[in-house]
């Protein structure tokens, strides 16, 4: 592991000018005054620690700051009611900060903090785990060769009550913070906050959002403009939730067999013509059939004949691994926890559900769900220990408080949740804003075939189609953690920042 310095004032030499990066020149980067979190339990909610770092990119050294803190988020009359703790990567030998591209990242739960992308995905440090994602020991941290942090500074949020966020009392009212549109409203104004004490306002933005981050992500983009009258660049979702689009009935059930196919195609568990194909040829012929056959005999429920009922029925258990048996007594829609005890049932496991890759033991054979997410169990393994050494040996920040890998923050209020329409609505307004999804194909929570749906439904009438991209990954629900996806995924990245970037002097008109 590189030493890293605790620092005041940050200024390096220059290598190869980069993207938003001047040829020549002294950097002026602001005095920044350090204030220490201290070792307590009680928050404090505007402090920040300051380092430095290197990492090699693509073959090219990147040096940087990071600053560790939290900025507080006020109420309607200015009052202090929680502070946001706050991870800052900036590429430290860029000159020109006015071009460099700002990358906003959060991820999801709702209740989760940003440890996952940071130290697995985007950051440049990222914990030690073998090809596949699987723990390994001793636990630690290594440089991440595929960073982001050579095209873009990278700002990681903890919403309030993850991480080392945290209310500044138990009287302050939780629905402030936890609902879906309390959560924008409250962020948006914190971001507002961190751009001006960091001097992003020209900067290009954008907003990386996980899981239920990308509810988060797309309702900031409409709130971000209307309210702060901040306009973006782009907006990256991976692994989307639903974002507020109705799939009530039919179509609830239908979209989720591309996935199943995926996952038995993964364990082997397909008949012999499908398996012998790749991943991605076969599914197409899959996506197909949900589309125009499954999907309708579906919706006809009751009125279906027996005779297509049981032709429905042999191809559902043939692209999911099933039975028909096991098909036909679940009406031909067959619910997801059963699908994860039921596919490999008869070899004693059950599969993950945010990564089917993963197996998992449960107590008995018989059951209609497992017993417990393996994957989940997997990751919380690996990266627990290694953000709070990050956190504290790494970064320098010293705090008694609890790192919240996931935070107290229910009920949620999840009523009045528009973010897809929220996102469709800030890039008919702003020509610039550009969307990328990103997906794995084993991924059950959040599946790459419902992330398709969400950009058909979204722009239903194509005319945003130009500006709107997908991408699927041989993963699950966090598609970084394999180390090809690792590469693959943040290249994408690097590709899509750099494409949307106007050219100088193009204007943001239709």
């Amino acid at each position: 592991m590189k030493k890293r310095l605790l620092i005041l004032l940050a200024g390096f030499s220059l290598t190869a000018p980069v993207l938003g990066q001047k040829a020549a020149g002294p950097e002026k980067a602001p005095a920044r005054e350090e204030k220490p979190a201290g070792n307590t339990r009680t928050l404090n909610i505007d402090s920040q620690v300051v380092t430095k770092g290197e990492v090699t990119i693509k073959g090219q050294r990147v040096p940087y700051r990071a600053t560790a803190g939290t900025l507080p988020v006020w109420d309607e009359e200015g009052k202090p009611i929680a502070g946001v703790f706050f991870t800052y990567f900036e590429r430290s030998d860029v000159t020109d900060r006015a071009a460099r591209p700002l990358l906003i990242s959060f991820n999801g739960g709702p209740g989760t903090a940003s440890v996952w992308m940071m130290i697995g995905y985007t950051g440049p440090r990222i914990l030690k785990i073998d090809d596949e994602g699987y723990p390994i020991q001793p636990y630690g941290m290594r440089d991440n060769p595929h960073s982001v942090l050579d095209v873009a500074d990278i700002v990681f949020v903890d919403p309030v009550n993850t991480g080392f966020s945290r209310p500044v009392s138990k009287d302050v009212p939780t629905n402030k913070f936890f609902g879906v549109n309390a959560d924008i409203r409250y962020l948006a104004d914190w971001i507002n906050t961190f751009v001006s004490r960091y001097n992003r306002w020209a900067s290009p933005k954008y907003l990386i959002g996980e899981s239920y981050g990308t509810a988060r992500v797309s309702g900031l983009a409409l709130e971000l403009q209307n309210s702060h009258w901040m306009y973006l660049n782009g907006v990256i979702l991976v692994s989307p939730t639903d974002l507020g689009i109705s799939r009530e009935g039919p179509a609830d059930a239908a979209l989720s067999l591309p996935y199943y196919a995926a996952t038995a195609w993964y364990h082997k568990m397909l008949p012999s013509d499908l398996q012998k194909k790749d991943l991605t040829d076969m599914l197409p012929e899959v996506e197909t059939f949900t589309i125009q056959e499954y999907l309708p005999a579906l919706a006809m429920g009751g009125s279906l004949g027996d005779q297509r009922r049981k032709e429905i029925c042999a191809k559902v258990a043939r692209y999911s691994g099933l039975s028909e048996k096991s098909v036909m007594q679940q009406n031909l829609a067959v619910p997801t926890s059963f699908f994860w005890k039921e596919l490999l049932r008869d070899k004693g496991f059950t599969v993950g559900r945010l990564d089917s890759r993963y197996r998992g033991i449960d107590n008995r054979d018989a059951g209609t769900a497992p017993d417990f997410n393996a994957e989940l169990t997997s990751w919380l393994h690996s990266f627990t220990p290694a953000i709070n050494q990050f956190m504290r040996e790494e970064l320098n920040y010293k705090t008694d408080l609890r790192y919240f890998m996931f935070g107290p923050v229910r009920p949620w209020d999840s009523s009045g949740n528009q973010t897809g329409e929220n996102l469709r609505q800030a890039m008919a307004q702003n020509p610039y804003l550009h969307v990328l999804v990103q997906s794995g194909y084993y991924d059950g929570a959040c599946d790459y075939f419902n992330a398709k749906y969400n950009l058909w439904q979204m722009d239903a009438g194509g005319k945003l189609k130009g500006r709107m991209e997908w991408e699927g990954y041989r993963s699950g629900h966090m598609m970084y953690l394999r180390k090809e996806d690792l590469a693959t995924s943040n290249e994408h990245l690097r590709q899509f920042i750099r494409k949307t970037l106007p050219k100088p002097e193009q204007p943001a008109r239709y």
